[in-house]
């Protein structure tokens, strides 16, 4: 069906879903697979963050500045490397990988599988109804017969320091959108965005300074963010931690800006940007109209199903429900999602014990996360430190890559890292964690070992093909099993 722009009321159908980024049209395409009609209502472009300042273009921009550092890593290809990475040329690239941010294709995707689209700002008008306004100002009623989706994501937060609104700063979006580099940016925030913005904005020619009130990316052990400010200081970055920002002026809107820090000090710089965190994107959806409150996370039960709502038929999914702020994870809630509000609508019994506890590892225990810097940092699952907090009696097992030939193949002198967090009385795996180049190609091995709670003496007839950087995992089991057999 082409886009809706009728100002009926009322308008039938059997699921409503309010936002089209990654997990609001899986959650679409799975009702759908379902034979059940949807709606799918947005006020952005069909795709969401992810694909238009987010992951993708992130990632777009990212790739030929590690693509460059790796060149510089082997003998041969270093000579051949004369000049810096080419800013228009990468600020092309990103515009193509984002459509030059137009969401034809991901609208069409919706077409292809029979959602109807309604472009506007989606509210709830209490149960089971969903506002929608479109810019012109008309407004229409969506009912929805057995369920709505909420999938509209999360914000950047900006912190409560003094001066903000006049420093105009930039957040992910002015930092995966801007095509003018920077001479000087600071970044606030020592996080998974403030660490990759960093790595991109110094490889393409700006002065980055990096300030992170305690150790970078603290949700990963801590040799990761070691690792990684290692990398950003070799690469030129200048990265304070244990800084906090108290005040911000930018008197000339044209002008600078001037940081002033905890320790006495300023600091100037041309922009600055703050990744500190995400807010849910719930505050102007309605959510009063059903009991909820506005600007929440929204808690869910295995299925996505919200918690405090009578009547089985709201779901949140994705940033939303505060879980795991990543999109592989928003796709994966919203295939669970839709499988539910399928099983419901058509009057199955609902039983999740099969697959109940496999979910819940699988969104809250075993989950896999990247950040492309240099080097990258990739982790599933339990550090050391939560797993111990958890009451688990663990092992750790740590190993510089240098042990693999492959590493030392694939960039000559490889610096990495790499551990495992054991559970000694199961023998499995609780977490995994790598830092080094490439190493995001290793994530999904570690996640299906934990995810799946692979018994290690079984995992260690998982052979990896020599000489590539996944001969790490051959290493890191000897250790454990070597360290398990010596008194």
């Amino acid at each position: 069906m082409s886009e809706s722009h009728e100002t009926r009321t009322g308008v039938p159908y059997d699921v409503v879903v309010l936002g089209a980024g990654p997990a609001g049209a899986n959650v679409a395409d799975r009702a759908r697979a379902a034979g059940l009609s949807v709606a799918v209502v947005e006020r952005e472009l069909v795709g969401g963050d992810c694909a238009y300042w987010a992951c993708v273009p992130s990632k777009a921009l990212l790739r030929p500045v590690i693509a460059l550092a790796d060149a510089r890593r082997v003998d041969g290809a270093r000579q051949a490397v004369t000049g810096r990475v080419d800013a228009d040329g990468v600020f092309a690239r990103r515009n193509r990988s984002v459509s030059d941010w137009d969401d034809t294709r991901q609208a069409l995707f919706l077409k292809s599988i029979g959602a109807d689209l309604f472009r506007g700002h989606g509210r709830l008008d209490g149960p089971r109804r969903v506002s929608v306004t479109r810019d012109d100002g008309a407004r229409q009623i969506l009912t929805a017969r057995h369920a709505v989706a909420i999938a509209t994501g999360s914000r950047p937060a900006l912190p409560d320091i003094p001066g903000i609104a006049e420093a105009c700063p930039w957040t992910s979006r002015q930092g995966t959108e801007s095509s003018t580099v920077p001479t000087r940016l600071a970044i606030i925030g020592g996080g998974g965005v403030g660490i990759e913005m960093a790595t991109l904005w110094q490889g393409l020619g700006s002065q980055v300074t990096l300030l992170a009130r305690r150790r970078l990316i603290p949700r990963m052990e801590p040799f990761a963010g070691e690792l990684v400010a290692q990398g950003l200081r070799e690469s030129g970055a200048d990265v304070r931690i244990g800084v906090q920002v108290t005040a911000l002026r930018r008197p000339d809107p044209e002008g600078p800006v001037t940081l002033t820090l905890d320790n006495g000090g300023e600091l100037e710089a041309d922009e600055v940007l703050c990744a500190t965190g995400r807010a849910p994107a719930t505050g102007d959806i309605g959510l009063d109209t059903v009991g909820l409150t506005p600007g929440s996370w929204l808690d869910v039960d295995t299925t996505c199903l919200v918690q405090g709502v009578d009547g089985d038929w709201l779901y949140a999914l994705g940033d939303v429900n505060h879980r795991a702020l990543l999109t592989h994870q928003g796709k994966y809630q919203a295939r669970t999602a839709g499988d539910a509000i399928g099983a419901r609508a058509a009057g199955r019994p609902l039983d999740d014990t099969p697959w109940g506890d496999h979910a819940t590892t699988a969104d809250q225990h075993a989950v896999p996360q990247v950040f492309f810097s240099d080097p990258e940092a990739a982790a599933v699952g339990l550090s050391a430190e939560q797993a111990e907090r958890s009451g688990y009696r663990i092992k750790t097992v740590d190993l510089d890559f240098n042990a693999a030939q492959g590493a030392n193949l694939y960039a000559d002198g490889y610096q990495g890292h790499a551990r495992l967090v054991v559970d000694l009385d199961r023998e499995v795996l609780l977490g995994v964690t790598f830092v080094g180049p490439n190493v995001s190609e290793l994530l999904h091995s570690a996640t299906i070992a934990v995810a799946g709670e692979i018994p290690l003496k079984r995992l260690r007839h998982a052979i990896p093909p020599f000489p590539t950087v996944s001969e790490i995992w051959l290493f890191l089991l000897a250790t454990y099993q070597h360290d398990q057999e010596t008194p």
